[in-house]
C-alpha cells in the first residue's frame, strides 16, 4: 500500500517572519548581489567593447555568475526558509528560465538580470501564509518593466540602483499583502 505525501505549505506551523528579519535578509542578500551584478555588467561591457585593450569578459562574467547561488543561499538562510536547499535550487532554475528570455527580448543585460534575480528571489525568500506569489511575481514584472524603460529613458543612471530593486520589490509586495490581509480581517 502506497502512502501519499501531504502537500502542506512550506511555512505551515511556523510563526510569521518578523518584518525586521525579512528586511535584514533582503538587505544582506542585496549586498551579496551587488558585486555579482557589477561583475557581470563589467563583463558584458567588456565583451561589447571594440577597444583593443579591453579586459577579458570571461572572468568577470564567471565571477558574477558564481556568486548568484550564494545570493539565494543568503536569502533563504536569513529568511529562515523551511525548505532552504530546495528553494535555492528552484531559485537558480527560475533565474535562468526567466532571465535568459527577458535578456533576449529586452536586448539589454540589466533588465534580464533584474527579472531573473527577482524571479529567483520569489521562491528563495520565505513566504508566510498570507503572502501571495502572484503579488511577488507582479512586483518583479513591474520592476523589470521599470528597469527596461529607465535604461532607455534615463540611461546609465538606472545601472546604479538596479541591483537593489528585485528583492526590495518582493519585500514591498509582501508588506502590501500583509496590510491588505489585516484590513480585511478588521472588517470581519
Amino acid at each position: 500500500m502506497m502512502t501519499s505525501r501531504s502537500r502542506r505549505p512550506a511555512s505551515a506551523g511556523a510563526e510569521p517572519l518578523p518584518a525586521k528579519r525579512k528586511w535584514r535578509a533582503i538587505l544582506l542578500s542585496t549586498l551579496v548581489l551587488v558585486p555579482a551584478y557589477w561583475s557581470i555588467l563589467v563583463g558584458l561591457v567588456s565583451a561589447a567593447s571594440e577597444e583593443a585593450d579591453a579586459p577579458a569578459a570571461g572572468p568577470f562574467i564567471a565571477f558574477g555568475l558564481a556568486l548568484i547561488p550564494f545570493v539565494f543561499v543568503a536569502l533563504a538562510l536569513l529568511s529562515e526558509h523551511p525548505r532552504g536547499p530546495g528553494a535555492v535550487v528552484r531559485a537558480m532554475i527560475l533565474t535562468l528560465v526567466v532571465g535568459v528570455p527577458v535578456w533576449a527580448l529586452a536586448a539589454d543585460g540589466v533588465t534580464g538580470l533584474v527579472a531573473g534575480i527577482g524571479a529567483g528571489g520569489i521562491v528563495a525568500l520565505r513566504a508566510d501564509q498570507d503572502e501571495s506569489w502572484k503579488a511577488r511575481a507582479l512586483a518583479v514584472a513591474v520592476t523589470a518593466a521599470y528597469v527596461y524603460l529607465s535604461v532607455r529613458v534615463a540611461g546609465d543612471v538606472v545601472l546604479i540602483v538596479a541591483p537593489a530593486l528585485p528583492f526590495s520589490a518582493i519585500g514591498v509586495a509582501d508588506h502590501l499583502s500583509e496590510r491588505r490581509r489585516l484590513r480585511e480581517a478588521g472588517r470581519r
